[in-house]
């Protein structure tokens, strides 16, 4: 294993839709999925909610 870790740094926690959103996903790579979308409108926070499963699950 990598020495290095993803690890994000941000001031902010996951607010309004995105908690569901990061369990949502990361249940679905847990089960296997191979394609999950990601859905939402501009400025909505989908890089920093990916940011945050990429940190959960030590992976890009």
């Amino acid at each position: 294993m990598s020495e290095y870790k993803f690890k994000l740094v941000a001031d902010f926690e996951p607010a309004g839709d995105q908690p569901g959103a990061i369990r949502g996903l990361i249940d679905g790579i847990e089960a296997g999925l191979a394609r999950q979308t990601l859905l939402g409108v501009t400025g909505s926070g989908k890089t920093y909610t990916m940011a945050n499963i990429i940190e959960s699950q030590q992976r890009p």
